[in-house]
């Protein structure tokens, strides 16, 4: 996909309308949710971790997406083996109303590591607290954050994170599928097109792509792309 972000809001206009043009549903206010773009960067190009949701799904039924979920209110109360960073937290409150506090931004780092092991049975829980979830989420990078527009079956405010197997000690071949995630695939992030994805994976793709090509390393405090929808069309803030 072309990286400009005039390119970007486009495509995922033109996507969202038409699959309006397929259903409408009622307004609903956008829950919180987090995913985790999981990466092995073993080979020369990176590849990320997807899945299949069943064509059962009311939400994007038969697309690969990144494992995640949304945050459930004991994510907010689940202790960690390592916090997020600062400059990680610090981004994560930004752009949120009063009620969002630091343990809501908490919250999504825990929901996106709890959907990774339900949903693909990779644990970010460190060896000494085995059987329990405490995850270390030290490494997430906050990389993006999107809101589902109206007239979808279901709305979220997802919050992207990004880390690589080797920074947790995770084996990319020990992934299996879930209820949830069928065909899990670890996916180079610039060759992922015989795979059907929503328009808004793709684009997140896209920006893991130029943030990996400005940083292989990925960097911590980088700026945030915020996807959401207003007057018409698909906006994109830097946060």
């Amino acid at each position: 996909m072309n990286g400009d972000a005039t390119a970007k809001t486009e495509f995922l206009t033109e996507d969202h309308l038409a699959r309006l043009s397929e259903n409408r549903y009622p307004p609903r206010t956008p829950r919180d949710a987090a995913s985790l773009i999981l990466m092995d960067r073993s080979s020369k190009v990176p590849r990320a971790l997807l899945g299949k949701r069943g064509k059962g799904h009311a939400f994007m039924p038969d697309l690969y997406v990144f494992p995640g979920g949304r945050r459930d209110p004991g994510d907010n109360r689940t202790p960690l083996a390592q916090p997020l960073r600062d400059e990680v937290a610090e981004k994560l409150v930004l752009r949120t109303n009063a009620r969002f506090q630091n343990y809501a931004a908490r919250g999504l780092a825990v929901a996106a590591a709890r959907e990774m092991e339900e949903e693909a049975h990779l644990s970010l829980t460190p060896p000494e607290y085995a059987g329990t979830l405490r995850p270390d989420v030290s490494h997430f990078r906050f990389l993006a954050r999107a809101i589902t527009p109206s007239g979808q079956s279901r709305r979220f405010d997802t919050r992207f994170f990004a880390c690589f197997c080797d920074e947790l000690g995770l084996d990319p071949t020990q992934i299996r599928d879930s209820d949830e995630l069928h065909d899990l695939t670890w996916l180079p992030i610039d060759a992922h097109e015989n795979h059907p994805t929503p328009g808004i994976t793709k684009v997140i793709l896209a920006e893991l792509a130029e943030a990996l090509e400005e940083d292989p390393a990925l960097l911590f405090g980088r700026a945030v792309p915020f996807y959401y929808f207003r007057n018409g069309r698909f906006v994109r803030e830097v946060i």
